[in-house]
């Protein structure tokens, strides 16, 4: 292949733009320089990495705690040495928090994000780098807080990952008024990270791609990372306008969302869903492109209609603004309105949709490799189907009458989140881990890891299907207090459910036996041990401080070329002219 003028012009610009951003301080740093206080992109990967699973483990073990509660709840006094009523309301809510805010988001779009950009453009480092530390030691306080908040007076908030007002906003209808407060700061602390490093990788992909990669040339998960990042930067304003009015009610008694003086809750409702709707989109987005570039990797095969794979992620960040008020349907919004958001959150299914169905054309008569990363993928597309399927029901205004608060919605959620932030984040970790730390994982422990957390997973929540549609209400303590809520008749799904989950914490212990093991002693990597196209695979691994060695990579293709007829191998990597 031989590029036109055209291209090798681009490519010159490109160059110099490349040479403008480089850094000239490559030289050895101390201890502290290197692994606390560092500026080096991969090092800030692994520190939101390594922070994002400590509080997974955090979030499962809140997960296992309110659990066992519900399978083997006591009358009055905690059963089993399980957990009051409050405390239960704490583990509820802030299992969703850390799961949503502190995994999903750190890995998916922190770690992945901060790894990757700059290794499959081609660059040395971000282009802020100083801002790029900044911003995990940003999100590190925030996680600080928000386990503080465990162990001041009252407890930790209790209200609800949604923290609706009144419960939130009046401390006197909050059992720990400080415990909101603190969750509140978390949050706001988290945010401003995310739009710290979202900067960064928005400018590094505009300015910082390597001679001659063109937009298109750019893999699909950098861009779906950098969409992301622009869809959180535009739809958060609103949320910490909404979060300040609500810590001036919390703590100066204000009545921003207090009917009795002129306020309304409801307000709260919108300025939260029109963040938390695309928020799903956020984190959605990074988890189908660490996918297509596993699919396409293990089944040999160019991504089927990649460019249409990209407008259609354009597509839903644009739609992913007109649907938040679908969790709104029994609040009391007008009902042509209603008509409105139905309409939205079923056309927002249609570019969804296509990409996995793309996704599928891309394996169909592929050279298909079951490789670990391979199973995690496409368990995605399989786990992430149901909860698509699920949240037809949810999205049509008078369905939503009879689902909403009912365990089918917690079905549909995790069906819908559980891959995006576990399943997704394992594929990516373990694709990407060669790259990482320069050492290959356990194949075989890690198929037993994949079918000891697939099958467990499903077992958990396709029972909660069931006890939604038997009627059985969200965020209750003690089903044996209501018979009417799917009660004493359900309680065999209930303890199912949670032998299930068991089961499936169990295996994570493979997986982290796994990980760590293979840090010390697994086989070596390799510069590129999958046959990858992409450019971090061009580099050694793990990669040294600068990636590139100051030479950087020219680019003469776009990233999947796999299968190309008349070529000896079935790759043909970004930077091998033709």
């Amino acid at each position: 292949m031989i590029a036109g003028a055209d291209d090798q012009i681009e490519r010159d610009s490109m160059s110099e733009a490349v040479a403008a951003t480089a850094h000239d301080d490559h030289h050895e740093v101390g201890f502290w320089g290197k692994y606390i206080f560092s500026t080096d992109h991969k090092m800030i990967a692994k520190q939101y990495l390594f922070t994002g699973m400590a509080m997974a483990l955090i979030g499962g073990f809140f997960a296992y705690c309110f659990r066992m509660q519900l399978a083997f709840p006591g009358m009055e006094v905690p059963a089993y040495g399980v957990v009051s009523a409050s405390e239960y309301n704490s583990l509820v809510t802030n299992h969703g928090t850390i799961m949503i805010f502190w995994v999903a988001m750190p890995v998916l779009i922190a770690a992945f994000g901060n790894f990757l950009i700059p290794l499959m453009i081609g660059a040395d480092d971000m282009v802020f780098p100083k801002i790029n530390r900044l911003s995990f030691q940003i999100f590190l306080l925030s996680a600080i807080v928000l386990l503080g908040s465990f162990f001041v007076e009252g407890g930790a908030f209790g209200g609800a990952w949604t923290s609706y007002p009144p419960l939130s906003a009046k401390a006197e209808f909050s059992l720990t008024p400080l415990g909101s407060t603190l969750w509140l700061v978390a949050v706001a602390l988290e945010f401003v990270a995310f739009l710290l490093g979202g900067i960064n990788f928005i400018t590094t992909a505009m300015n910082a791609r390597a001679p001659g990669m063109r937009p298109f040339d750019v893999p699909a998960v950098v861009w779906m990372i950098v969409i992301a990042s622009v869809i959180f930067m535009l739809s958060v304003g609103p949320l910490i306008a909404g979060a300040i009015m609500l810590l001036f009610d919390q703590v100066l008694g204000t009545g921003f969302y207090d009917p009795g003086k002129g306020g309304d809750p409801i307000l709260w409702q919108h300025m939260f869903w029109f963040f938390g709707h695309p928020e799903v989109y956020v984190v959605l987005l990074p988890a189908l492109g660490i996918t297509a570039e596993i699919i396409a990797v293990f089944s040999r095969k160019s991504l089927f209609g990649f460019r249409l794979i990209i407008y259609s992620s354009i597509g839903i960040g644009v739609l992913s603004f007109v649907v938040w008020a679908h969790h709104q349907f029994i609040a009391g919004i007008d009902p042509r309105m209603a008509n409105i958001f139905t309409i939205t959150t079923l056309l927002i299914s249609v570019p969804v949709a296509e990409m996995i169905f793309l996704y599928i054309g891309t394996l169909y008569g592929g050279s298909i490799k079951l490789t670990t990363p391979m199973l995690w993928a496409l368990a995605f597309i399989a786990e992430f189907l149901i909860g698509g399927v699920t949240g037809i029901f949810l999205g049509d205004s008078a369905a939503d009458i009879y689902f909403h608060d009912s365990y089918f919605v917690l079905a549909h959620f995790h069906y819908t989140f559980f891959p995006i932030a576990i399943i997704a984040v394992f594929a990516g970790v373990t694709f990407w881990f060669p790259k990482m730390f320069g050492r290959m994982m356990n194949e075989t422990l890690g198929k037993i890891h994949f079918w000891g957390t697939v099958i467990p997973f499903n077992c958990i929540f396709l029972p909660l299907f069931v006890l939604g549609l038997g009627g059985q209400h969200r965020r209750i303590y003690n089903y044996q207090h209501f018979p009417d809520l799917a009660g004493a008749e359900f309680q065999d799904l209930r303890i199912f459910a949670t032998m299930a989950m068991l089961v499936m914490l169990a295996f994570q212990a493979v997986f982290l036996f796994n990980f760590f093991a293979s840090l010390r002693k697994g086989k070596a990597a390799g510069r590129n041990p999958w046959r990858s196209n992409t450019l971090e695979w061009t580099t050694e691994s793990p990669p040294p401080h600068g990636n590139f060695g100051g030479d950087f990579p020219e680019v003469y293709r776009g990233p999947y070329e796999y299968s190309v007829p008349g070529r000896e191998d079935d790759y043909w990597p970004q930077n091998i002219p033709g």
